[in-house]
C-alpha cells in the first residue's frame, strides 16, 4: 500500500476520492486507525485518512448542538462540552485496549462511522440517534450534506442514520453535527453482589423498569474487580435526587448486602464498563446484541468453548472473548441466532476475519437495498471495499 493521503479540508478529500475513482483505485478510509483491525480487512491501493480534518466548527450550548470535523479527537469534543456542563449522550467507548491502539485518540468521525455507544445507550439511545447532520464525500467524489444544525430539522433525505454505522463504505464523512445533553451533577451506583447472570439480569430489569431513571445496567462475572459476580445499576442527576433514588431502588430490589458507591467510584466503574475493561481479552472479541433476558443464555452456551464475557445494557449487549477459531466463531453465531440476536466479530486475526461472516448476512430484500445504496453512492467500489461484506 502506498503512502497515505492526508487531506486537511473537505476539498482535499473530494479531490482524493475523485482521483481514485478516475484511476479505478480503491481507498481504505480511516481516522487515526484506532479500529483498523475491526470487521473484515480492507484490500485497498491507498489509505485516505481524515485525521487532518480537525476542529470544532460550531458549538451552541443553548441549542444543545455541536459540529466538528471528522478527524477531531473525541477528547477535544468532550473537553469543550465539559466546560459548559454538557456531554456526548451516547457515552462512546474507547476500544483502544481491544485493538492495541493505546495512545492514538479516537475521532468523532470514527465513532460515528462505527455507531459505537456505551452504557448510557440503555437510557438515551445509540450514537445514531444523536447525529443531527453530516457532510461527506461520496465514492463519486460528490459532496453530500444531510440533516442540519438545529434539533427540529426535516430538510431533504435523511442520510445521517444511513452513514452512521456504515464503516466508511458509502462516503467519507468530513463533518458531524451532534445533539448533546447536560451532564449530570453527580452519579452513584448500586452494587448488587453475589448474583449469577440470570439473577443479575432479573434485578437489572427491575431496576430499569423502575421510576428511578437508571442510566447504566451491567452484570460482571467473578474476577472483574469485585468479590464475586455483581450487577450494577447507575443513577445520574443532581446530588439530592441521586441519593434519594438510589436508596429507594436499593430498598425495592431487596438484594442482601446491596451497596451504594459514591460518585468517584461510580464514575470509575462505568468508565471501565464503557471501555470494556472487565473483558479478559483473548485472540478474538465478539459483540452480541440480544434481548436482555437472553444475555445470560448466550454466556452459558459458549462457556465450554473457552469463551467468556460480561453483560451491558441490562443484559442486551454481550461482550465475549476467546479463541480465534472457526469453531469458536460458529458457537457465537449459533448462540446469537438461537437468542434471536445479532453478532459482530470485532477483533480477530486477519485469516479468520476473511474466512467467516463478521456480521450476520442480511436477508435478500435488505441485501438488495444495500447493494443499490452502494451502487448509488459508490458505484465503482472505491471506499473500504469488503469492510462489512465480501464483494460489497
Amino acid at each position: 500500500m502506498t503512502l497515505a493521503l492526508l487531506p486537511t479540508d473537505e476539498a482535499g478529500v473530494q479531490d482524493a476520492v475523485a482521483s481514485a475513482a478516475a484511476a479505478r483505485e480503491t481507498l481504505w478510509v480511516q481516522g487515526n486507525a484506532t479500529k483498523a483491525d475491526m470487521l473484515r480487512p480492507v484490500d485497498a491501493a491507498r489509505v485516505l485518512s481524515t485525521a487532518g480534518l480537525s476542529g470544532i466548527t460550531l458549538y451552541s450550548p443553548s441549542e444543545l448542538i455541536i459540529s466538528a470535523r471528522a478527524g477531531t479527537p473525541i477528547g477535544e469534543v468532550e473537553a469543550a462540552l465539559a466546560e459548559k456542563g454538557q456531554q456526548l449522550t451516547a457515552e462512546p467507548p474507547d476500544l483502544s485496549r481491544i485493538f492495541g491502539a493505546t495512545g492514538r485518540p479516537q475521532t468523532i468521525g470514527g465513532i460515528t462511522a462505527t455507531n459505537l455507544s456505551g452504557p448510557r445507550r440503555v437510557a438515551w439511545g445509540a450514537m445514531r440517534d444523536h447525529v443531527m447532520g453530516i457532510r461527506a464525500v461520496s465514492g463519486r467524489g460528490e459532496i453530500i450534506h444531510s440533516g442540519g444544525r438545529v434539533l427540529k430539522n426535516v430538510t431533504g433525505l435523511d442520510l445521517c442514520k444511513l452513514f452512521t454505522g456504515s464503516h466508511g463504505t458509502l462516503g467519507v464523512m468530513t463533518e458531524v453535527t451532534l445533539k448533546v445533553l447536560p451532564a449530570a451533577a453527580t452519579s452513584a451506583t448500586l452494587v448488587l453482589p453475589g448474583l449469577d447472570a440470570v439473577a443479575g439480569v432479573a434485578a437489572l430489569s427491575a431496576a430499569l423498569g423502575s421510576p428511578y431513571g437508571v442510566s447504566g445496567a451491567a452484570w460482571l462475572p467473578s474476577g472483574a474487580g469485585f468479590d464475586g459476580p455483581v450487577a450494577l445499576a447507575r443513577i445520574e442527576d443532581f446530588a439530592a435526587s441521586v441519593a434519594y433514588r438510589t436508596e429507594k431502588l436499593r430498598g425495592e430490589l431487596g438484594i442482601p448486602r446491596a451497596e451504594i458507591v459514591d460518585e468517584a467510584a461510580s464514575r470509575a466503574i462505568w468508565a471501565a464498563v464503557r471501555d470494556v475493561a472487565p473483558l479478559r481479552i483473548g485472540e478474538a472479541v465478539w459483540r452480541v446484541s440480544v434481548k436482555p433476558s437472553a444475555g445470560p443464555g448466550v454466556l452459558d452456551s459458549v462457556a465450554d468453548a473457552g469463551i467468556s464475557g460480561f453483560l451491558d445494557w441490562g443484559g442486551g449487549l454481550v461482550w465475549l472473548s476467546g479463541p480465534a477459531s472457526s469453531d469458536a466463531h460458529r458457537r457465537v453465531e449459533a448462540a446469537a441466532r438461537t437468542a434471536g440476536g445479532t453478532w459482530m466479530l470485532l477483533r480477530a486475526p486477519e485469516a479468520l476475519r476473511v474466512a467467516v461472516d463478521v456480521v450476520p448476512p442480511e436477508v435478500p430484500a435488505l441485501a438488495a437495498i444495500a447493494r443499490r445504496m452502494k451502487a448509488s453512492l459508490d458505484p465503482l467500489g472505491v471506499l473500504n471495499p469488503g469492510r462489512i461484506y465480501a464483494g460489497l
